[in-house]
């Protein structure tokens, strides 16, 4: 399930979220979400340890979701507690900047 994009966006801009992209680098460049850090699927499970702090919320995304998801389950099964899948990453863009 998805989260919405207005809670998605408190979470980033009120609970220090961690906004992450696991796109492929040539996807992030392409369509970047500003302040969002970009680990690609097949790197997050040997990364994110190091890049995300386990204290604060994720929120994952990616083209269409089925990414985000995957790395949704690959965070919590690494100890991550508050990881949120936000979907496509066109999804950011259907609410107003909070």
């Amino acid at each position: 399930m998805f989260i919405p994009c207005e809670q998605a966006k408190a979470l980033i801009a009120h609970h220090q979220g961690q906004l992450v992209d696991v796109r492929t680098p040539q996807e992030f460049m392409m369509e970047p979400i500003p302040g969002a850090i970009n680990i690609p699927l097949h790197e997050i499970d040997q990364v994110a340890a190091q890049k995300l702090d386990k204290a604060l919320p994720i929120v994952v995304f990616c083209r269409s979701g089925q990414r985000s998801y995957m790395a949704q389950q690959i965070l919590m099964g690494q100890g991550f507690a508050s990881v949120h899948n936000l979907g496509p990453s066109m999804a950011w863009y259907q609410c107003p900047d909070i």
